[in-house]
């Protein structure tokens, strides 16, 4: 980026702008720290206390953070954009506006709130919920602002169309299968891309599906549900160490 643009790219003194620029640089270790705190320092309600109906929660809340995860890798699959930032800091080489962000401007934004919802319903906490949700739905609004406002300083009236045109949290369905028409699916870039996170967000799934358990009864209660919860953790950890291998070794690759 020349000084030019770096000068237009500046955040603005927007309140929610800087706020912004402040989470997006810490948020890899802020959001793990906060999801840790909820679910260590809150308790899950089995709602009606029914057994049945909280298993019925619980596959509702796998569903859901089924539903992110398969949004987030349809649009990594398909369509690249720099997400993490430079430096810490908000950065874009180009405007995406192609395939799944002809639709929804934060689709991969979505997918993460999908998941985080997931885990919530799954643990069905009060505190967890009257608590995180609102704290993930600012964090994520914020960071948006601050990516919004760094588009807009670099981009200038071609970004002004697009957000004219496309939402910004609802996608738009109308038009999607002529949006991905001709595009590839990258899958190997989606394993090298997403294990991270996937195997970081199906290991709290299961911990959290186990302790909710544990928090009402006893190991002995549900002996092979228990054992099944604990059984899946290495084959997370499995499937993560080999994805990590396949990137590390360039077996895999951005291609």
């Amino acid at each position: 980026m020349t000084g030019a643009e770096a000068e237009a790219a500046r955040p603005s003194d927007s309140l929610l702008v800087r706020l912004g620029n402040v989470v997006f640089r810490v948020r890899d270790g802020l959001f793990p720290a906060v999801l840790v705190l909820l679910f260590v320092l809150t308790k899950p309600e089995w709602p009606g206390n029914d057994q049945r109906l909280d298993d019925i929660l619980d596959v509702v809340g796998v569903l859901v953070a089924m539903l992110g995860q398969a949004l987030r890798v349809a649009v990594v699959g398909t369509v690249y954009v720099i997400r993490g930032g430079r430096n810490r800091k908000v950065y874009a080489e180009e405007l995406v506006s192609g395939g799944f962000f002809a639709h929804c401007r934060n689709p991969l934004y979505v997918g993460n709130l999908l998941v985080l919802l997931g885990l919530f319903v799954i643990w069905n906490g009060t505190v967890a919920y009257l608590v995180g949700v609102p704290f993930f739905l600012v964090a994520y609004t914020a960071i948006v602002a601050a990516e919004e406002n760094f588009l807009r300083g670099k981009f200038g009236e071609p970004f002004d169309e697009y957000c004219a045109r496309v939402p910004r949290w609802i996608p738009r369905l109308r038009g999607l299968r002529a949006s991905l028409a001709g595009m590839r699916f990258h899958w190997q870039r989606v394993v090298i891309k997403e294990y991270g996170s996937t195997a970081s967000w199906m290991i709290a799934a299961a911990l959290l599906l186990l302790a909710d358990s544990l928090a009402h009864q006893t190991w002995d209660a549900r002996p092979v549900y228990h054992a099944a919860c604990v059984a899946v953790l290495p084959v997370i950890a499995a499937a993560w160490g080999t994805a990590r291998w396949l990137k590390k070794t360039k077996r895999f690759q951005d291609d």
